[in-house]
């Protein structure tokens, strides 16, 4: 079975039914499902998630992305510390980088304040970081290869001479 596609489609709509699926792959429901289940087990399929509006959703959480210069450990490199501040409940992603900085770190918080004094009071703290910038976000326009937001049609009538 060709994963690639079945995990391109999975991608595109996690929730797609396996007979849709199995529509799509030309393949039988037994096999499709048989081959989630592999990809699963083998620990490729993470999870499922939901992408969410935020505008929408008015939750009022903050977002802010971190870039955190560390020094690497003896033995460890950058995963050692890496882990350790991917583990924070305000980490929602953690990603080593090439360029001017390390780590790129992805943190919400319910307010301005909750994410600043988990940068002030956790993550600076930690031996090893040795900066951070914060920038924070201000709209998502696209999130996991979802447009949030559609262009609306002008409901107004073309005026004619």
């Amino acid at each position: 079975m060709d994963s690639a596609a079945l995990l391109a489609l999975l991608r595109r709509n996690a929730r797609t039914n396996v007979d849709d699926l199995a529509r799509e792959l030309n393949l039988s429901e037994e096999a499709v499902s048989a081959e989630i289940n592999r990809l699963e087990q083998e620990g490729l399929i993470l999870g499922y998630q939901t992408i969410l509006d935020p505008q929408k959703l008015n939750a009022g959480t903050v977002t802010a992305v971190i870039e955190v210069r560390i020094t690497p450990e003896r033995g460890g490199g950058f995963d050692r510390l890496a882990s350790r501040i991917a583990r924070f409940d305000e980490v929602q992603s953690c990603y080593l980088m090439s360029g001017a900085y390390d780590l790129l770190v992805v943190v919400e918080g319910k307010t301005l304040q909750d994410v600043s004094s988990f940068i002030s009071e956790k993550l600076s703290t930690i031996k090893g970081v040795i900066s951070t910038a914060t920038h924070f976000r201000l709209k998502a326009y696209k999130e996991n290869g979802v447009a949030l937001h559609r262009e609306e049609r002008s409901q107004r009538l073309a005026v004619a001479p």
